[in-house]
């Protein structure tokens, strides 16, 4: 029996529980700093990283419901990645009380091992469980923001998490009643065999998965909490969930779409398709009318996950290794210009009754924070897909692998919009540049900027500048990876 649950191939998600309960047992016995709060969140987060890297995987694990293929390793990675960065922003220099709490790093801990195992499953209940276990956790680290927007925030959440638990939990009945199986490899096989003999139930069942999975990548219409969600978390928690729970339930979409998009009549690519092309457009043209930074970013980022929805609609091997690179650059790219939100933020300057951070609070800081200033405008231009920074290369992928599949319409919409997010995004860099200071005298910048902040930030920066350099060695790891697994 211990044999089919081969701990190996639980061995990160092990490091990181194994962490979350340290912290919580030395919380019993002792009031640790947040020093080294921090540092013992880093530690498990690296601890299960090394183990990715260098751990022998050769079978599933869990009763063959924990896989260890190229999907979960490359998904596992990019999630990994994006929680060492984000842990150092806890050590900011002002004093935010959830960062005092070890509850805060335990939560995290044990939400990063629920969207671990919830990319690396092949089991929908198993799916469903760690998406509610990693959800429940960030809901709570919402609230902890102690903010009257934060408790709204964490409400609406939980809210419509609830509801797309409910919708993936009908959707998975469904399918179960159409295949007698919730083991996505057993339903694929099932369907095969039978030709789709019951297409209404399947059609059924991935039109309420699709909406379910919709809430957690913002899809549309699916998206509407997360403007107001992501403006009432601090600013590096909304960069964290514009990455992290996205990439997970990407990787969940594509264990289960790339087989019933082929499903007859092609429903459920066309659903697909439209979801896609919806969310790509409408979060663009909502960023452009946008005052307030924050929510400018929340609805690019609704934008970019249409963008990347598009890897469904293509469903070729080429397609995934895009939406690894593109989410890769997006990390450094997003989670940058969040942090540098965070680091502006004033302890007691209003600009706005209704947004922090209005697009008037950064008029004329190349003059007041030239540095600071130059490193936003390099995410935003890497957001925006100018050359030679980070997510050009990332579009440019996508897009030629959808023209290369014969997807020439989406390949059009999508140049489309890589053009018109131009505008808002150099929208900032005008303010930041040919504006005249307003009531500003520099003191809103680097608040928060400790030497670890600074640091992440530094890194960031680089690696969206010179992203050119480590694209190749990216595609080298990923293509094997993904080449290689079935899922």
């Amino acid at each position: 029996m211990f044999d089919l649950l081969n701990f190996g191939a639980l061995l990160p998600v092990i490091a990181l529980v194994v962490g979350g309960a340290a912290i919580l047992l030395l919380e019993l016995f002792s009031k640790p700093s947040r020093a080294l709060l921090v540092a013992l969140t880093e530690i498990s987060l690296i601890a299960a990283s090394l183990v990715l890297i260098y751990g022998n995987f050769d079978e599933a694990g869990f009763f063959n419901m924990v896989l260890v293929d190229g999907l979960s390793l490359a998904s596992l990675g990019i999630i990994l990645c994006a929680s060492i960065f984000f842990i150092p922003l806890a050590l900011t220099g002002m004093r935010f009380i959830e960062y005092q709490f070890a509850e805060l790093y335990a939560l995290f801990l044990f939400m990063v091992a629920g969207f671990a195992v919830m990319v690396s499953s092949n089991n929908l209940i198993v799916i469903l469980l760690a998406l509610e276990t990693a959800s429940l956790a960030l809901y709570t680290l919402i609230s902890m923001h102690r903010r009257d927007k934060s408790l709204e925030a964490a409400i609406k959440y939980y809210t419509m998490g609830g509801m797309a638990a409910a919708m993936i939990a009908f959707g998975t009945m469904l399918l179960y009643a159409a295949t007698g199986s919730v083991d996505i490899a057993e339903i694929k096989l099932a369907l095969a065999a039978s030709d789709f003999a019951n297409l209404p139930l399947t059609l059924a069942a991935s039109a309420f998965i699709i909406a379910g999975l919709g809430f957690k990548l913002s899809v549309v219409p699916f998206h509407t909490w997360t403007p107001d969600v992501y403006e009432g978390s601090s600013a590096p928690m909304a960069g964290y969930m514009s990455i992290v729970p996205k990439i997970a339930g990407f990787a969940v979409a594509i264990r289960l779409f790339d087989f019933l998009a082929q499903s007859p009549d092609r429903v459920v690519y066309w659903m697909l398709f439209a979801a896609a092309v919806a969310t790509m457009t409408l979060g663009n043209l909502l960023a452009l009318v946008q005052v307030g930074v924050k929510r400018m970013l929340a609805y690019s980022s609704v934008s970019h996950a249409g963008f990347v929805m598009s890897v469904l609609v293509i469903g070729t091997t080429d397609a995934h290794i895009g939406l690894f690179l593109y989410w890769t650059l997006f990390l450094f790219t997003n989670l940058g210009a969040f942090v540098m939100l965070w680091i502006s933020r004033h302890p007691s300057k209003v600009w706005d009754i209704r947004y922090d951070h209005p697009y008037t609070k950064f008029a004329g800081m190349a003059r007041l924070s030239p540095m600071g200033a130059i490193i936003m405008a390099i995410f935003m231009l890497s957001l925006a897909g100018i050359p030679p920074f980070a997510l050009f290369f990332g579009k440019v992928f996508l897009i030629s692998e959808a023209i290369k599949s014969d997807h020439l319409a989406l390949a059009i919409i999508m140049l489309v919009n890589s053009a018109i997010a131009i505008y808002y995004y150099l929208k900032l860099i005008i303010y930041m540049f040919l504006h005249d200071p307003a009531d500003n005298d520099g003191t809103i910048y680097y608040q928060n900027g400790t030497t670890a902040i600074k640091a992440v930030l530094g890194v960031a920066a680089a690696a969206v500048t010179i992203a050119v350099f480590w694209i190749d060695p990216l595609m080298r790891m990923l293509t094997p990876l993904l080449t290689s697994s079935g899922y």
